[in-house]
């Protein structure tokens, strides 16, 4: 191979990720700017907008009200997947692929008709829209990405180890508790922080069950109507920090459980 076919792909796939980062660095750069206009130059830069996102009680608000929603979707996310997991893990069950294929479902569903179903979905069944509605719509979204990854860890575990803890007089129960769990521990953490984020960031299934309180990217989007302002180029800026941040960490600490 000559060199400069070795240098060809890594220079495609640099100037690839610049493509993609290009805007994500003129949403950061316009957030620090010291003018109401978006768009360059930039003369002056200031942090007056984090400070005005700080001290805006909507915003605030409803950054506590999304965060509220993430963890207790992800909590629901995490028991149910862990239990579907199991049952379509290790158990021998008539029609795993169809229940599989039916638990994948609300993750390869459109999101705007996912939304329009659930809309329907908690009318039926008397539920206002609201936090509850919400939490259930981000759970049902979820449940798939969890038991995939709990499906996964499974998979690699050593059918020996169970029949250890059995030949050392452990039940089904206390052998799931101290040797299944630990095991999926990598994977559960996993799975908790990618289901706390998507439920942060989800818009569409927040859109179609919300009510009167919006959650965070539904009122980023109510804002963003009246046209773009540095505000918000500021509390996405903050949003795209912590989500980098708590994926970085996770990443790392994943890693080091499994090494």
């Amino acid at each position: 191979m000559k060199r400069s076919d070795s240098l060809a792909l890594p220079a495609l796939y640099w100037a690839f990720a610049i493509y993609l980062f290009i805007p994500i660095g003129v949403m950061v750069a316009m957030g620090f700017k010291d003018s109401r206009f978006i768009g360059f130059p930039i003369e002056n830069w200031t942090l007056r907008w984090y400070l005005e996102v700080v001290q805006n009680e909507d915003m605030m608000r409803a950054f506590g009200y999304s965060v509220l929603i993430a963890l207790a979707s992800t909590v629901f996310s995490l028991v149910i997947g862990l239990l579907i997991g199991l049952l379509l893990g290790p158990t021998r069950l008539v029609g795993k692929t169809l229940l599989f294929a039916l638990m994948a479902l609300p993750a390869v569903t459109p999101g705007v008709i996912s939304g329009i179903s659930l809309r329907m979905f908690i009318k039926v069944i008397g539920l206002e829209p609201g936090m509850a509605a919400i939490i259930l719509g981000h759970t049902i979204h979820n449940v798939p990405f969890v038991t995939i990854m709990v499906l996964t860890r499974l998979s690699a575990q050593p059918p020996s180890l169970i029949e250890a803890a059995k030949d050392l007089g452990a039940d089904e129960i206390i052998a799931f508790f101290r040797v299944t769990l630990p095991f999926l521990k990598p994977s559960l953490f996993g799975a908790a922080i990618f289901a706390l984020l998507v439920s942060f960031d989800d818009f569409i299934r927040s859109f179609f069950l919300g009510g009167y309180e919006p959650t965070l990217p539904v009122l980023i989007f109510t804002k963003l109507r009246s046209g773009m302002s540095p505000e918000i180029n500021a509390i996405s800026t903050v949003v795209l920090v912590m989500t980098a941040a708590l994926g970085i960490y996770a990443e790392r600490l994943m890693r080091r459980q499994r090494g």
